[in-house]
């Protein structure tokens, strides 16, 4: 059964392709297939159901001798431009296996365009090209109705507004060329335009939105609300106790530090598993990282007044995100359809690791949280937006116990040990009040305490200064 995922493709993977042969979604392509050849079959796979286009092999699969891939790879880009609207994918990736080197192009399910290549609308059906039919085309049009806000100019903007330290470590990340001119090469990734020619004269490449988003110096600039507001509250309700953070700046970095907070603020501990004990943390990792990632990538931009929204309770973590669900993807079929709002955006994360597709990560996702022994993630739609929730193991988490709490084992001095049970008591601690506790240490002795059991995930800190007092996580 066909499964394409994203990402880098194995060495192992590639091959059962080629010994499987040619099929709605796998398509063979020789050394020397022209760019033109090369843009048909890229348009009818996106134009379909997606798959994979194997160059530098026979028709029937074998690996040809001496092909060169860095021109195949450039070509697969030219091959890109070709179509229209031009058709952005994660950068071709070369696959060596026993009897030679090969060039993949993945096309991912569910584009946001209907790709023509010189008014030819192509699909791919019984691994043949041929053209949509009339009834065909008319129901792509209105499932692919919903896109084009990040593949716009951006006004105001220009190439200064870029910066090129992010560029050219994207461009080391894929490898590509050397001598490879930044700007052509994020013109060919989508993340630049050619504005239209006044008077016959063609002028300077400008950043699209998504360019702006992904590799801007100061891309909050021209879009106020692409950040995350993530919030960490101290019980199941919003309240006057939480911690906060702003995430502002390129896309990548606010995935690296949305990350960062959600590790920081999420609670330790034992889960009891019959007899065993088990350190676990509340939510797992990989699950919280593709919600995120999600949010991020498929949101809607042209939506302004709100950005991505990550709130952190005692029991469950919600993720919002401005824009309802794209194109034909509905709550009822989240699994298994696919659909990209910001093709642009996904492509670029998916070259840097951070993505796979929308709906790759969903079952993935349930499945984790299954093994886990946690709840099913739930899967909403506003009014204006889309919110997935993860449920934590809450009290389950830890043993209420005393001698299998969950700070047993972590070499805690006797003053912590009652400064623990005083939050456990009271709800919250500050400075003064453990320092009447313990009257015979020194303030100094009183924070070092205290920073420790927040650096051991054990309290919260909220306030700050004299204003500051601390709760359990």
């Amino acid at each position: 059964m066909w499964k394409q995922r994203t990402g880098s493709l194995t060495k192992s993977e590639i091959e059962q392709y080629l010994a499987g042969g040619e099929t709605d979604r796998v398509v063979f392509l020789p050394g020397k297939a022209s760019v033109r050849q090369i843009a048909e079959h890229l348009a009818a796979l996106a134009n379909a159901s997606g798959g994979l286009v194997i160059m530098g092999v026979t028709s029937k699969g074998s690996p040809q001798r001496g092909t060169d891939t860095a021109r195949l790879r450039d070509r697969a880009a030219e091959a890109g431009l070709l179509t229209d609207p031009p058709l952005i994918l994660p950068a071709a990736q070369e696959v060596s296996v026993d009897m030679g080197t090969v060039v993949v192009v993945q096309v991912p399910p569910g584009l946001p365009h209907i790709y023509s290549l010189r008014g030819l609308y192509l699909t791919r059906t019984a691994a043949r090209n041929r053209p949509l039919t009339t009834p065909e085309l008319r129901r792509l049009l209105f499932e692919r109705a919903d896109a084009g806000f990040e593949s716009q100019p951006v006004r105001g903007a220009g190439l200064q507004d870029l910066d090129p330290q992010l560029v050219e470590r994207y461009l080391r990340h894929i490898q590509a060329p050397p001598d490879e001119d930044p700007i052509q090469a994020l013109l060919t990734r989508g993340c630049v335009a050619l504005p239209e020619p006044e008077d016959g004269k063609q002028g300077d490449p400008v950043p699209t939105a998504a360019g702006v988003l992904l590799f801007g110096r100061e891309p909050q600039r021209f879009f106020p609300n692409a950040e995350i507001i993530c919030v960490r509250y101290g019980g199941a309700e919003m309240s006057d106790e939480f911690v906060r953070q702003d995430i502002r700046g390129p896309l990548p970095e606010q995935l690296r530090q949305a990350e960062a907070f959600v590790v920081g603020n999420m609670r330790r501990g034992m889960r009891l598993s019959g007899m065993a004990r088990d350190e676990t943390t509340e939510y797992p990792i990989p699950v919280v990282r593709e919600a995120v990632v999600n949010a991020i990538a498929h949101r809607d931009y042209s939506i302004r007044g709100e950005g991505v929204r990550l709130l952190m309770f005692s029991d469950r973590m919600e993720i919002y995100s401005p824009g309802r669900l794209p194109g034909h993807v509905t709550l009822e079929n989240i699994k298994e359809e696919r659909y990209s709002r910001n093709e642009i955006i996904v492509a670029v994360l998916s070259d840097l690791g951070y993505i796979e597709r929308l709906g790759y990560g969903i079952d993935r996702m349930i499945a984790t949280m299954e093994e886990a022994g946690l709840p099913t993630p739930e899967f909403t739609e506003t009014a204006g937006g889309f919110q997935v929730t993860l449920f934590s193991a809450s009290e389950s988490l830890v043993s209420a116990t005393p001698e299998t709490q969950p700070w047993h084992h972590m070499f805690l001095n006797d003053r912590q040990e009652k400064a623990l049970a005083y939050v456990r008591a009271q709800g919250r601690i500050t400075n003064s009040e453990y320092q009447r506790l313990v009257p015979d240490v020194s303030p100094e002795t009183i924070r070092r305490d205290l920073a420790d059991l927040v650096e051991k995930n054990l309290l919260l800190k909220i306030g700050e200064k004299r204003a500051t007092y601390y709760i359990l996580k």
